[in-house]
């Protein structure tokens, strides 16, 4: 794929809003794409060589492969892999699951960190999507010890609603791409207790979903 194309597919990332075009340029001239179909892994470390990878298309999960749980989601028009730029023993504790087709470009990471150097906005920037998966990481700890999991279960699917859906009409509709023992990792519950809380929740009208959507109700606006 070439330059050009690639530059438009890196537009829609506001990482690299104060790249300045010729910086940009530059970057994408190194710069590989792929295309991840379905259920397919991407490998975060190739050939001994760690890479940076920025998501224009489908959304994908970050799973710990030493308990083999789910850590996080990403969407497009965000990064992943950044941990190998801070901690690269738990990089290598990491794999990436395609829940759709997806389009990635994926840069190696030590080339990023020269870039990085130059360029204290994107520095910034990716430091910032690192600390915002820490807090996320420290807030699941939290909701641990103070929440039960009925509370942490319908906490989790507001939330992902609300991240990854869309408007339409008087709901906000987001594509059902995790497994009841996907939603089980990222909340420390049982899947059981997903399903009862999310049944409970559909029963209640707080939530409907079937194999393709989940969608709730948008929250009226205070008059």
């Amino acid at each position: 794929m070439n330059t050009y194309t690639k530059y438009w597919f890196l537009e829609g990332f506001n990482l690299f809003n104060k790249l300045g075009r010729i910086t940009m340029m530059r970057m994408c001239e190194i710069l590989e794409m792929d295309n991840i179909d379905k259920g397919s892994t991407i490998e975060l470390l190739n050939n001994d060589k760690k890479s940076i990878f920025f998501l224009k298309k489908g959304t994908i999960k970050i799973i710990d492969t030493p308990n083999n749980t789910v850590k996080y989601i990403v969407k497009k028009g965000h990064i992943f892999g950044e941990l190998s730029l801070y901690n690269e023993q738990a990089a290598e504790e990491e794999k990436a699951v395609a829940l759709e087709d997806c389009i990635v470009c994926y840069i190696e990471a030590d080339r990023m960190e020269k870039i990085m150097e130059k360029h204290k906005s994107l520095k910034n920037g990716v430091l910032k999507v690192y600390g915002l998966r820490i807090k996320k990481l420290e807030r699941r700890l939290r909701d641990l010890l103070y929440k039960d999991s009925a509370a942490r279960i319908t906490e989790f699917i507001m939330d992902y609603i609300n991240e990854f859906g869309e408007n339409e009409n008087d709901r906000i509709i987001a594509k059902n791409l995790l497994s009841h023992k996907d939603i089980s990792h990222l909340t420390n519950t049982s899947r059981q207790t997903v399903s009862n809380v999310m049944s409970s929740l559909r029963s209640d009208q707080q939530i409907d979903y079937d194999s393709q959507f989940i969608s709730m109700p948008k929250k009226p606006i205070p008059t």
